[in-house]
């Protein structure tokens, strides 16, 4: 890459680095000032301890203030430690993208958030990554580096390309998603990655190994990484090159993590004698030209607290075009604060005695304390230039995507006998070919052919930044060609890096208006292996298609490790995803070319539970004859409809049931349906497409009621349609039977829910289906127990 301009404010690197500090401290106040009035000058009624992270927001001060107020540029994109929101939100104030009341809003309902969020924050424009579960931030640049690369690639884009920059604590390193993240092929080579490990030598609760970084350093230098590090700041670095020796670096060098964190609160007035007895080399003759004052002032001159020492490490990071960069800057955690280096400093909060003499050692006037700096002033000037430099637009999403031309369906002919799974591989193959095709990209944790992608990737080929030859025999079924314009992205065996990928890839903005639609494929019980990325993801507000493959003890041969049991109640509790689990190859090509346009119009994402259970396509015959096909998919892509409906020559509907169904036991539904008609009792069969649409309808309703926004229940007409007023249910699923266990609370009704309740094993599918109730004459006990419950 090449080096950057210096600014026009940059021509007195005294006077610059001097300008930086002056925003460093009012920054700092402002930081730790916010989370002492939420704490102590609020109202709060609850009696809690509000929280907030003082000392690690001071440990990054630096970092923050040389990132926005010198090095970013507009279109770079950066993940903040979740601890040091504060600080970030304090430079945003500073830089004018924020009001001072709402500096006062920290931790309050529609004010700045525990941590930063893209979607909740008031300054969110400028927060490009939504942290809180430590980790997952720095991860997700690398992802977002990754999906800008294939963007730009697939899209000729010809902007400058921006840098995905992770501010992180050491501690963070600990997270087994972030050496996932580094190791994951997909993501190699990508120079315009920062990482920032703020290493302040502490995690929550104890003060870290020593030897923990330059293992850490191994590890990211086997993975193909650039290592940088600033351990030492400016002044020391130059007081050792005057003297020609290094020796006072070599003690420094020796000291343990902990010793280091103790001398930090030693007082001035004997400091030599104190550092002497922290290290094993002889200090008699180190630096004799230093008193204990100097020697106490070196000692907290560190790499992280230096802009000279910062903006040298990240020029070195910044000429490595072709591999990722980590920058360990050392810091101390409570920079600048009476807890500095003190071992349970994470949550602690200032007592009024020490703000008062933070603000006293900061030159804040106690009048003035909100005040941003002066705009005549040089510190203002910089603000302001910086403010127009990384000035952005609202970041509205929905408005860069246009809609896309989608098809009704994929008009394809299924055979009688079929599995949904095997309707997806076909969908996906006419997807490749169709006109929005280029507009997809698809994703796979190495299960890609075995989850029917196989033949989309003969179409789409796989990407790559490089060519690289197809191996194969000329026989062979797959051909895996990579190239830039392959529209596979093949992962390793890491589902969290599955859902890191798709949420980047659904995030990633385009000012060209040219949308990516994301469609990932996992085996479905093996979601919850990347749940905390997946949460994430949806928090962002990213927008893609899962389809979680093979699923259930439909999977009957695999045995309980590969039988997925409570995926669909995750799907139900998690915000920001639909669930949908069709019977039928139709309803699939409906609900695929939904999702599609859903996600192209960044609106969110979809979750599609499919079988590799082939179930009989003909059931529908009848229902499709009389209803008609336009009348199904309206149905089915509202949440579901009326299968089949009560045969009224039965009689009275006081011994009637309904039976709903979805997925892969929908032909067990349907017979046992027939056997109950045999004997006398009036059944209706609805068929649940899309159960998280119908959950969230009926939740939307009783939610309204509950916090006063609706003085009645007025019933939702899908919800009417479906079900009958008095009549019991019996719901049957592949999955854990809680899952559909809130219908008969939303008719107002018995219910029995039909499930898997416990972990399957190897067999037959009547084997596990009869294990499990869900034999058709098993769900006519279940029926009979329903209008039992009815009656009594």
């Amino acid at each position: 890459m090449t080096a950057l301009p210096s600014p026009s404010y940059a021509a007195d690197r005294e006077a610059r680095y001097s300008t930086l500090r002056e925003i460093e401290r009012r920054a700092i106040w402002l930081a730790v000032r916010m989370i002492d009035w939420a704490n102590h000058d609020r109202p709060n009624p609850d009696g809690l301890k509000v929280g907030g992270h003082q000392a690690s927001s001071t440990s990054v001060a630096t970092i923050l203030t040389y990132l926005y107020l010198d090095y970013l540029r507009r279109d770079d994109k950066v993940a903040i430690k979740p601890h040091a929101s504060p600080m970030f939100h304090a430079l945003q104030y500073l830089l004018g993208h924020l009001e001072s009341e709402q500096l006062k809003t920290l931790r309050s309902m529609g004010g700045l958030q525990a941590y930063p969020s893209k979607s909740k924050d008031p300054d969110r424009s400028y927060v490009d990554f939504s942290t809180g579960s430590v980790g997952l931030g720095p991860a997700a640049t690398l992802f977002s580096a990754a999906a800008d690369r294939y963007r730009s690639l697939h899209f000729d884009v010809a902007e400058p390309r921006r840098r995905f920059i992770a501010v992180l604590g050491d501690a963070e390193l600990d997270e087994g998603n972030v050496w996932e993240a580094i190791a994951e092929k997909a993501c190699a080579r990508l120079g315009n990655v920062l990482w920032i490990v703020d290493v302040n030598r502490q995690s929550l609760d104890r003060v870290r190994s020593g030897s923990s970084i330059m293992e850490f350093a191994k590890r990211f230098e086997s993975s193909g990484w650039h290592v940088v590090e600033a351990k030492y700041g400016t002044r020391i670095q130059e007081y050792c090159a005057r003297a020609g020796d290094e020796a006072l670096l070599r003690v420094l060098d020796s000291l343990e993590n902990r010793e280091y964190q103790r001398l930090l609160r030693e007082p001035v007035e004997g400091f030599r004698r104190s550092l002497g007895e922290a290290t094993p080399i002889d200090i008699s003759r180190v630096a004799p030209d230093l008193t204990d004052g100097d020697l106490w002032e070196l000692l907290r001159d560190l790499g992280g607290h230096d802009f000279q020492a910062l903006a040298a490490a990240t020029a070195a990071c910044d000429a490595m075009v072709d591999r990722p960069s980590v920058l360990f800057a050392h810091t101390v955690k409570g920079w600048c604060l009476p807890s500095a280096g003190e071992q349970m400093n994470h949550a602690a909060l200032l007592s009024p005695k020490q703000m008062d003499d933070l603000r006293a050692t900061l030159g804040i006037s106690p009048e003035r304390e909100w005040d941003r700096l002066d705009p005549e002033s040089a510190a203002g000037g910089l603000c302001r230039l910086r403010a127009s430099e990384l000035r952005r637009g609202p970041s509205e999403l929905r408005s860069l995507a246009p809609v896309l031309e989608m098809p009704e369906n994929w008009n394809d002919k299924y055979p009688e006998s079929f599995s949904t799974q095997e309707a997806f591989g076909r969908i996906m193959t006419r997807v490749a070919a169709s006109s929005i095709g280029k507009n997809v990209v698809t994703v796979s944790p190495d299960v890609a052919t075995s989850t029917n992608l196989g033949g989309y990737i003969n179409r789409a080929g796989v990407f790559s930044p490089d060519e690289t030859p197809f191996e194969g025999s000329a026989g062979s079924v797959l051909r895996w060609n990579e190239s830039r314009e392959g529209r596979h992205i093949e992962l390793g065996i890491s589902e969290m890096n599955l859902f890191f990928m798709l949420g980047e890839l659904g995030l990633i903005d385009d000012p060209g208006g040219r949308p990516l639609v994301p469609i990932g494929t996992v085996y479905d019980p093996f979601i919850c292996r990347g749940l905390d990325s997946l949460i994430n993801a949806c928090y962002s507000g990213a927008s893609f298609v899962l389809v979680g493959t093979p699923s259930g003890v439909s999977l009957a041969p695999e045995g309980g490790a590969h039988q997925s049991l409570i995926t669909p109640s995750i799907a139900l509790s998690l915000p920001g995803i639909d669930y949908l689990e069709p019977a039928f190859a139709c309803e699939l090509d409906w609900l695929m070319s939904e999702a599609i346009g859903l996600v192209a119009r960044r609106e969110g994402a979809a979750y599609l539970r499919l079988t590799t259970r082939a179930v009989d396509q003909t059931l529908l015959s009848e229902t499709m004859e009389a209803k008609g096909a336009a009348w199904i998919r309206d149905r089915a892509l509202t949440g579901g409809y009326v299968f089949k409906d009560f045969d009224m020559k039965l009689g009275d509907l006081g011994g009637a049931v309904t039976l709903v169904g979805a997925g892969a036991v929908f032909p067990e539904v349907v017979e046992a349906a027939r056997m109950l008609e045999s004997e006398g009792v009036a059944v209706r069969i609805v068929n649940l497409t899309g159960p998280g649409r119908v959950f969230r309808r009926w939740r939307r309703q009783e939610r309204a009621i509950v916090t006063g926004k609706a003085d009645s229940l007025a019933r939702d007409p899908l919800i009417g349609e479906l079900f009958r007023p008095g009549v019991p249910i019996v719901s049957v699923h592949d999955a854990a039977p809680q899952a559909f266990s809130w219908l008969g609370s939303m008719v107002g009704v018995p219910a029995v829910n039909v499930g898997v309740d416990g972990f399957g094993e190897s067999g037959t599918i009547k084997d596990l289906y009869s294990k499990f109730g869900l034999l058709a004459d098993q769900i006519v006990n279940a029926a009979l127990l329903a209008v039992h419950y009815r009656s009594t």
